[in-house]
């Protein structure tokens, strides 16, 4: 058979022809950048053919390449179907990402579900030949058990410990262990997880781990994930779970590593999710989600045996996943409205959640109601020409000056791309400058003097007009495309925003405070979200952080029964408007299009 050699990982495998370079990457475990999950849109599948031959290019592949790239052997690996032995090298790097993983947190009473005691269990005798079983019933005063439990332990006599999930037995340990007592909250987001190790006696995180969202091989949001499973019936549930699972049994491993604590006395793992990575979490269907009418297998809150899903931790530790509200309002959403009281204002508050889905709840003196509008991935540097993840080299903030174009870097490395902070700012100083009117189109360069410092900041590709953020050697460049692509995640927000004021019959000069929430709103400073028109400018001075309050609020169930039961009562409480079919909302959405002046 063929064999495909990668550099600079020097690595090989045998593959069968007639598969795209792409999936044979996935399937050797390569990182390869897909937002689109090869479906040839997005153009980021980059490698560069070394030796060997590859098919001719395609028309449709030719588009999506420079001249100068094509020149290089750069091709696209999705479009590729090698036949014979290749050399490639790849791209792409995984850099360290900037993820959020701490956020403001209420005060509430410390009471788990999971906790320890103490007990005394009498030896047999011949006179009393009790078994096992009997004596655990009867020192524990309980009627019965998982009978697993009995495979887990010999016959123990003396002092014990037993651990409970509220009522119900979990575990039995030699002893007395009441003062080791872990859980891990966990936040399941489209892009990026997170995960803490958190001291269930005193409430301390002991160490963190967050990571890029394994399913990203099989697309950047949820939509094309679901796409990837209704293609894919035979195996994409199995594959959009162990990528979930496993990757939060290694996050478990690091934090255990860090904080030198036996992965064995996890008791519990809590999680807050968007109700499509709760489905993929838990290995249920999640197609229903993706087509009217946008109905998901269950949004009610689980508690089940973490190992029944593969996760490794204490043998009876329980999994407990937070409720959702609907299709696109999931527990992630519940989590950060109940960590915010969003159900107990006295005012009247808006909780915006910016990622690839915009979600917005509306606290209207308490009374919820909620919508979802799809942003899509371009606020998180997704769908974007030169765009990328929140990772070393990614330009997080753009000033243009008279005397050039200054650029701010994470980690202060050469830029290699926009992350969503960046290309928001980009926009906005686009837009500040005059160089993009407020319908979103560049301004002709024929409209500038050769003595104007914005001239040659723009460049003709055919008829195309592009901004040159960084020159030579290798240019970043901002299309016409990429600014709509920002132009349409700003519509869909802002008119998710105006829609649920006018459902709620309040009034802009009413509204108290506008609460910014997740891992991507963090990045972003008043002075882009208003400067184009994500949010109005009416309410810059009005804006409040909170951070990753899905965390936050996955920290609080694992913490306290009372907050579990409360956050279910929450989600029923939250009113879902469905936007596109409220009156009027198209005209809006075209109306939320036009930048500001």
């Amino acid at each position: 058979m063929p064999k495909i050699y990668i550099k600079p990982q020097n690595k090989s495998f045998e593959y069968i022809p007639n598969k795209n370079l792409l999936q044979l990457l996935l399937d050797n475990k390569i990182f390869v950048d897909n937002p689109c999950n090869g479906k040839g849109s997005c153009g980021k599948c980059r490698i560069r053919l070394i030796e060997g031959n590859l098919p001719d290019i395609s028309e449709t592949e030719a588009k999506l390449l420079k001249k100068k790239e094509i020149a290089s052997g750069i091709r696209l690996s999705c479009f590729v179907m090698p036949q014979e032995d290749i050399s490639i090298e790849i791209l792409q790097k995984e850099g360290k990402h900037e993820i959020l993983t701490t956020g403001y947190m209420p005060k509430f009473k410390f009471n788990p579900l999971i906790h320890k005691k103490v007990f005394e269990i009498e030896k047999p005798t011949l006179k009393n030949q009790s078994s096992f079983e009997d004596s655990i019933c009867s020192t524990f005063d309980i009627k019965k058990f998982d009978w697993s439990l009995l495979q887990q332990h010999e016959f123990i006599t003396g002092k014990v410990t037993g651990v409970f999930n509220g009522k119900k037995l979990i575990g039995i340990e030699p002893c007395d262990t009441t003062n080791i007592l872990y859980g891990v909250a966990v936040d399941i987001g489209t892009t990026t997880v997170v995960t803490a190790l958190i001291d269930m006696k005193t409430g301390k995180e002991l160490a963190t781990a967050s990571m890029i969202n394994a399913q990203k091989n099989f697309g950047l949001d949820v939509l094309t994930r679901i796409t990837y499973e209704l293609e894919h019936p035979e195996c994409a549930k199995e594959n959009l779970q162990n990528a979930i699972v496993n990757s939060i049994n290694e996050m478990i491993g690091d934090i255990c590593n860090k904080a030198k604590v036996d992965r064995r006395n996890i008791y519990e793992i809590s999680v807050a999710a968007n109700c499509t990575m709760m489905h993929f979490l838990l290995g249920i269907d999640a197609t229903s989600i993706g087509m009217s009418p946008y109905a998901p297998i269950f949004i009610k809150s689980k508690n089940i045996l973490a190992k029944d899903i593969g996760l490794k931790a204490a043998p009876g530790a329980r999994l407990y996943c937070l409720p959702s509200v609907s299709a696109y309002i999931g527990a992630d959403i519940v989590a950060g409205a109940y960590v915010c009281q969003l159900h107990k204002a006295k005012e009247n508050i808006l909780f915006i959640d910016i990622g690839t889905n915009g979600e917005i709840v509306l606290s209207n003196h308490g009374k919820l109601l909620s919508c979802s509008c799809a942003a899509g991935p371009a606020l998180e540097g997704m769908n974007i020409s030169s765009g990328m993840r929140a990772a070393e080299g990614a330009i997080e903030d753009v000033r243009i000056t008279e005397t050039g174009i200054e650029v701010e870097v994470i980690a202060h490395q050469k830029p290699i791309g926009l992350c969503g902070s960046g290309i928001l700012a980009v926009v906005k100083e686009l837009l500040r400058v005059g160089l993009v009117k407020k319908d979103g189109a560049f301004i002709k360069k024929e409209k500038l003097e050769e003595s104007d410092y914005r001239y040659n900041m723009i460049q003709l590709d055919g008829k195309k007009r592009q901004f040159i953020l960084k020159d030579n050697p290798d240019q970043i460049l901002i299309t016409q495309a990429d600014v709509r692509q920002v132009q349409l995640a700003k519509g869909a927000i802002l008119s998710g925003f105006y829609a649920l004021l006018k459902k709620a019959n309040i009034d802009m000069s009413k509204l108290d405070k506008v609460v910014i929430a997740g891992q991507f709103g963090s990045h972003l400073p008043a002075d882009s979200l208003v400067g184009v028109g994500i949010l109005p400018e009416e309410i810059k001075d009005r804006l409040v952080y909170v951070g990753n309050s899905s965390k936050t609020g996955a920290y609080m169930a694992l913490m306290s029964a009372d907050v579990k039961q409360e956050l279910e009562g929450l989600a029923h409480q939250i009113d879902y408007m469905e936007l596109g079919a409220s009156e009027g909302y198209e005209r809006l959405f075209t109306e939320c299009l036009i930048f500001p002046s």
